[in-house]
């Protein structure tokens, strides 16, 4: 099988209406019935593309959404919403919580399908392109360009000194995770961490300094106390 499709949820019945054009389209469906095993397949599995059934109805709405926004934070995956909801307020707030298209359920399987080759292909290209460029890292308004040593928020571009500059990649390209003071002074130093407490919060702090308005309450360095630091 050549791309793996995840299906959340199959309320609308998607799996048995598409199952079958997908296995000739050398497309795996792999299936989650809870949030658990959603989480689950796409830590263990490499997911292509992801077909979330959720409720949009009624008092359904703020769940759905919700779990939209969540994996859209988790993951860059395309990722095509199925509801039974036809009322086009649906269709703008799965939308803007970050799904890339919206069907109803009684939409034509080959529409679906067409849909769903349409997504990975530019997902497809978009990942090829990324592999033969130099990184370019973004959380909210921070950007890190890799190819011109940049840092800019919100388009101000900040100065940063090199060992300033390879902390912060660090800790964005590690986004969401703690690392300790000796893990930020071995990987940017390449030796042992004796005594370098000091030396690294020296170093945030002027980080802070310069990339956060207010540096006293970070948006995006953030230190969490006895353990280390993270971004995001």
């Amino acid at each position: 099988m050549d791309k793996n499709i995840l299906v959340y949820n199959n309320n609308t019945g998607i799996v048995e209406t598409m199952g079958a054009l997908f296995t000739g389209e050398n497309m795996r469906m792999l299936v989650a019935s809870d949030v658990k095993e959603l989480m689950k397949i796409l830590d263990y599995e490499d997911i292509h593309l992801m077909l979330v059934d959720v409720e949009l109805d009624g008092t359904g709405w703020g769940s759905g959404i919700e779990l939209i926004q969540y994996l859209r934070k988790k993951s860059t995956i395309p990722m095509i919403v199925i509801s039974e909801q036809m009322a086009e307020t649906a269709k703008i707030m799965a939308l803007n919580a970050g799904a890339d298209d919206y069907v109803t359920a009684d939409c034509n399987p080959l529409e679906i399908l067409a849909r769903v080759k349409s997504h990975l292909r530019r997902y497809t290209q978009l990942v090829n392109m990324c592999a033969n460029i130099d990184r370019i890292y973004r959380i909210d308004g921070l950007e890190i360009n890799d190819r011109n040593r940049t840092v800019t928020v919100d388009g101000r571009e900040v100065k940063l000194t090199p060992i300033e500059y390879k902390i912060l990649r660090l800790l964005v390209q590690e986004r969401g995770k703690v690392l300790s003071i000796n893990q930020i002074y071995e990987s940017i130093w390449h030796m042992q961490a004796i005594g370098a407490d000091n030396t690294i919060a020296v170093h945030i702090r002027h980080i802070r300094e310069k990339i956060e308005s207010n540096p006293k309450e970070p948006r995006y360095l953030k230190v969490v106390w006895g353990t280390g630091y993270k971004v995001g």
